[in-house]
């Protein structure tokens, strides 16, 4: 059933799904091992992770808005790509040179700030070259490029950390090289379309064009911002992952399998969108989610962490890919580089505040009341959310 929509997917979205699975392998290189780095090798707490994990999440969503609001007034997104992509491999050569926390922070904050200035141009041209009926498969390939990306990144960190004998260090070194391989292939590789509609004069960007945004976009940012503020980072499933059982060496086995799950999801789930709408699968992400915080608050052990992370994996696939489908299908055309930065600036704040609630609490009463609240923000999102999304029109 999704073989003609994989096949009829246009060739950009191809190349930026690779270019996203260079760059991925690179940065989880760096971050399954960072959460362990940080609190064995440089003293860091719970609370300072969350903080770290946050503020990234903050710095490059607030970038995101003023990128998306340039690639509309543009009406150019590969430039704006090609300079946060490029940001991010050069962040990859500060990782290795870390003696400290704060050059820790330094160097994600470079990497965020790439991050949150090629997230939105990429996922514009990705709208502007895909017609409506294919946008749940195209941004779903996007996705599962990139989490391939995400399964193969740590696998290679076990091996190195195998081979090098726990030379994080030295990991970091080589992280930098399939970095610049994904803006080498992205220069050379897209070749950007016509735009859709003429740029605006002068080409700087306005924050009026914010309130142009229409209600439909406005629900679907409101009902990602819920679910984001219900699902804390992934450095809480490494943290997790001591816990549970794993030798430091092992830890980047938890991105794996998550990854795994996560990328082999999204397509289908994406191309399932495009027949039968988009809510139906994000709602059932989100009793996806609940599932997967009362499994590992209960993870003593490596089986029933797996099992946790295998949920989480699912939540991924079946919700992420679609919440950027959405706001291509309800942002107008000259609006969706805005629609996207706004998203990503609202869901950045709640990640943030969420983060370091969640590092506190595990400073405070351990990892189980943390994934406990978890679920049950999850629960109340639940319920909240639905009938946002089934108020949202997506083609079907």
């Amino acid at each position: 059933m999704t073989s003609r929509p994989l096949n009829s997917i246009p060739a950009t979205v191809w190349v930026l799904g690779v270019v996203s699975l260079l760059m991925d392998i690179s940065s989880e290189m760096v971050q399954t091992l960072l959460p362990f780095y940080l609190v064995s090798g440089l003293g860091a707490s719970a609370v300072f992770v969350g903080f770290v994990e946050g503020l990234a999440v903050a710095i490059a969503t607030v970038t995101k808005l003023f990128s998306g609001i340039l690639a509309d007034r543009m009406a150019q997104r590969k430039p704006l790509a090609v300079l946060g992509y490029g940001l991010g491999a050069v962040s990859k050569l500060i990782f290795p040179l870390a003696t400290s926390v704060g050059w820790i922070v330094a160097a994600k904050a470079v990497d965020r700030v790439g991050k949150g200035i090629r997230g939105t141009p990429r996922d514009a041209l990705i709208a502007d070259v895909t017609p409506p009926e294919l946008r749940g498969a195209s941004f779903g390939l996007r996705k599962s490029l990139d989490t391939v990306g995400g399964f193969i990144g740590p696998l290679i960190a076990i091996g190195l950390m195998i081979l090098l004998g726990g030379d994080v260090l030295a990991i970091y070194w080589i992280a930098v090289i399939p970095a610049f391989l994904a803006v080498l292939l992205l220069i050379v590789g897209v070749r950007e379309p016509k735009a859709p509609f003429e740029a605006k004069a002068g080409g700087l960007p306005r924050l009026a064009d914010i309130v142009r945004l229409n209600g439909a976009v406005w629900m679907v940012i409101g009902a990602a911002s819920l679910l984001t503020l219900a699902r804390f980072s992934e450095a809480f499933l490494l943290l997790k992952s001591q816990e549970a059982g794993f030798a430091p060496a092992w830890i980047p086995i938890t991105m794996v399998i998550m990854h795994a799950v996560y990328g082999l999801t999204a397509y289908p789930v994406g191309a399932l969108s495009d027949r039968i709408g988009r809510s139906g699968p994000l709602i059932a992400s989100l009793f996806v989610l609940v599932a997967a915080y009362g499994t590992l608050a209960y993870a003593e052990n490596v089986s029933i962490f797996i099992a946790g992370i295998v949920l989480w994996g699912l939540h991924m696939g079946l919700s992420q890919g679609l919440l950027a489908t959405l706001i291509a299908d309800t942002a107008p055309k000259h609006l969706k580089g805005t629609a996207f930065g706004v998203f990503n600036l609202i869901t950045g704040i709640v990640v943030l505040i969420g983060n370091i609630a969640a590092g506190w609490i595990w400073d405070s009463y351990g990892s189980r009341a943390t994934f406990l609240t978890g679920a049950a923000l999850s629960t109340v999102t639940v319920l909240v959310v639905t009938p946002l999304l089934l108020r949202v029109k997506s083609p079907a």
